[in-house]
């Protein structure tokens, strides 16, 4: 029997794309095929790009050459493959297939057929596939932390978005399924799951008839895992009942990502999230008052086809006042597929870079701040790090989500992937400072 060919996997873009690389090297994995960290020693390497924003695209391209120049076999799957299937295939004859969103499930059929000489494409239309608990999955993340998908695709239709363009519309699992994933995944000593999809407040509309995500926090809450952390809550969703079950549900974290994108009424109709722009303060008054430890995270969009100098300054204003722990703010990129690709007044990008340094400078101390309000206290750190020439850890407190957030900087003795109470007594602008509490202080 020939050996099996060996497959590396370049990850680019947000933890919805991780999960697929998961179950894309699970899967593999499964039927036998050798899986390699190493790209230069692979027969293939498959390229798991991303095509939400320009940057985004640049740097999947630049991927995609690279590997190419070194002979490498390549296949190209994930969202710029959903997206510009016909030009990737056109301009790099070194990829051997090209797989789409919802189409990553066929990967091992799909590296079967180029073996026997085949050039593949393998790309849904439109993507209705979702995996579940029953899909292997090779986790790829730090220890001690896994990402789960409650549901997958979107029903908005934001004119920045190209999202259900390359997505689909939402599909959500069952609570069923999520549970078992769960406990899956607990079994394995993670002792963070992060629940995502590109709307969880809308979890569960599409297969209940209402959203469901009161119900699921619940059901999570008997599984036996430290932290359960939720991504991307639209405010109009956090209803009062979501608000109790997220308070009264003890390993779920009281840490909310609003992707809000504006404050103005007028650019959020712009953007079609007019729903959005009624809310606003009202909602994030209520969910301060309901929790009033609440960690809350947003982000901007900065330079949106005519946001005027007075649209902007409504923004500064809803920052200043509403003080949130973490903001990502980004400009304006214009999207071929999307609405508001075409749209009149748009702005230079020298402007749009202004308005993002202003807004940042506004966000730096009130973070800074923030972080202050932690000295003294003792928090729980999940330990993800060490550095071998230091021997300091490196972890997150409840307060921090991987990769968007800071980090807690550890003197004393932990485990990777264990969860240790800190006590902090340093703090800078994004990052804290802290020594690991013993049984005998």
């Amino acid at each position: 029997m020939g050996e099996k060919p060996t497959i590396a996997i370049s990850h680019l873009g947000c933890e919805k794309n991780r999960i697929d690389t998961e179950h894309m090297l699970g899967l593999l994995v499964e039927a036998g095929y050798g899986v390699d960290t190493n790209e230069e020693l692979a027969d293939y390497v498959i390229v798991n790009t991303c095509s939400f924003i320009e940057a985004a695209r640049q740097e999947s391209v630049r991927t995609l050459v690279e590997l190419a120049e070194s002979d490498k076999k390549i296949v190209i799957t994930g969202c710029m493959a959903q997206h510009f299937q016909e030009q990737l295939l056109e301009e790099l004859p070194e990829a051997v297939a090209l797989v789409g969103t919802g189409d990553y499930h066929k990967i091992v059929d799909v590296i079967e057929r180029v073996e026997q000489g085949e050039r593949v494409k393998q790309v849904s239309l439109e993507p209705t596939y979702i995996a579940d608990e029953t899909t292997p999955r090779y986790r790829t993340t730090t220890e001690g932390v896994a990402y789960l998908r409650v549901a997958e695709g979107c029903d908005y239709r934001c004119a920045f978005c190209i999202i259900p363009h390359l997505r689909g519309n939402q599909r959500s699992r069952t609570i069923e399924s999520i549970v078992a994933e769960a406990e899956q995944l607990a079994s394995q000593g993670v002792q963070e799951i992060i629940l995502i999809s590109q709307i969880t407040t809308n979890y569960g509309l599409d297969i209940y008839g209402k959203p469901k995500l009161t119900e699921l926090l619940r059901a999570l809450g008997k599984v036996d895992v430290p932290w359960i952390r939720m991504h991307y809550a639209y405010p109009t969703g956090l209803t009062p009942d979501v608000i109790a079950a997220i308070k009264e549900t003890p390993n779920v974290l009281p840490y909310l990502d609003l992707p809000l994108q504006h404050s103005h009424p007028d650019i959020l109709r712009a953007m079609n999230r007019p729903w959005q722009g009624r809310v606003n303060d009202g909602i994030i008054e209520r969910i301060k008052t309901a929790l009033p430890n609440a960690v809350l995270r947003t982000t901007f969009i900065v330079g949106f086809p005519g946001e005027t100098q007075e649209h902007f300054e409504h923004l500064l204003e809803f920052v200043q006042k509403h003080e949130f722990d973490h903001v990502g703010v980004f400009t304006f990129s214009p999207e071929a597929e999307t609405p508001a690709y075409t749209l009149a007044n748009q702005l230079p990008q020298a402007v749009m870079d202004e308005r993002w340094h202003q807004l940042m400078a506004l966000q730096e101390p009130i973070a800074g701040k923030k972080n202050q309000q932690e000295i003294g206290k003792i928090v729980d750190v999940l330990i993800e790090q060490e550095n071998p020439q230091t021997g300091k850890l490196i972890g997150r407190s409840g307060r921090f989500s991987p990769e968007v957030d800071g980090q807690v900087y550890v003197v004393g003795e932990a485990k990777l992937g264990t969860i240790v109470p800190v006590a902090i007594h340093g703090a800078d602008t994004y990052d804290l400072y802290g020594q690991v509490v013993t049984s005998q202080n």
